[in-house]
């Protein structure tokens, strides 16, 4: 079997937030909502997102992205302790402010295996491609961090109405990325960070897959699951381990 296709996951895969989240989240809140406990933050953000992301996958509602996100906000710093009316009063400025920061190099790094991987996947010969539950920002996240010419298609789960671990927004990558009527989808590999969503969702589309965990504090954002058992599952520390798995594959 020959690998022709590696999918990636953007968070926490091939990019990874320049400081974290609530401390970033944090930063811009002080001026209108004072100073909130950052332990209480980290919580309250994730606890949030995932409640939004339930009640409205792919960004649904009327206001799009930036309506979801401003939910997210919201819920973010009244859980932390922000008092409701001053949140309210402030939105309007906070909103923006984030999203603009997270829609560039500003909020973002690449990890610093990312542009040396993907750069040796090309010379290999195989197509790389993203597939994201993000919203339209992360175009021009990726084009400001200098990858997204690596990566075609760029399926972001915003513009295509449909979200991992959802097997059609697998199916459509592969179909875009300009695959011969030959390729198998199991000639395609998935690698993120989400057990659920980028493991299984990919196998469930008949790809393969990878689950990456990077160690130390690389890996401190990666959406791990209390509960989740991963003692069969592919696992790989860096994206070199990937290359060295696609090398393995079409070996033989």
């Amino acid at each position: 079997m020959t690998i022709k296709l590696v999918t990636f996951d953007a968070l926490h895969t091939l990019i990874t937030p320049r400081r974290p989240i609530y401390t970033q989240y944090s930063e811009v809140f002080a001026p209108f909502l004072g100073v909130l406990n950052p332990a209480a933050l980290q919580r309250s953000f994730k606890t949030t997102l995932k409640q939004v992301q339930r009640d409205k996958p792919a960004y649904q509602g009327q206001s799009g992205a930036q309506g979801w996100w401003s939910e997210v906000i919201k819920g973010t710093a009244i859980e932390a302790g922000a008092d409701a009316k001053a949140v309210e009063a402030s939105l309007n400025q906070i909103v923006p402010k984030l999203l603009n920061r997270f829609s560039s190099r500003e909020g973002y790094k690449v990890f610093d295996d990312t542009l040396p991987v993907l750069r040796q996947l090309r010379e290999m010969g195989v197509r790389t491609a993203l597939v994201s539950n993000a919203d339209a920002r992360m175009r021009l996240v990726l084009t400001d961090l200098k990858i997204s010419p690596f990566l075609q298609p760029l399926l972001l789960s915003e513009e295509v109405g449909v979200e991992k671990p959802d097997v059609e927004i697998f199916q459509r990558a592969f179909w875009h990325a300009a695959c011969d009527s030959t390729t198998a989808f199991n000639q395609g590999v998935h690698v993120g960070d989400e057990l659920r969503c980028d493991y299984d969702g990919a196998q469930a589309a008949g790809m393969q897959a990878l689950l990456i965990r990077r160690p130390g504090p690389d890996g401190d954002g990666e959406n791990k699951e209390a509960e989740e058992d991963i003692r069969n599952v592919r696992v790989v520390s860096s994206l070199w381990d990937v290359v060295d798995w696609v090398r393995e594959q079409n070996a033989g």
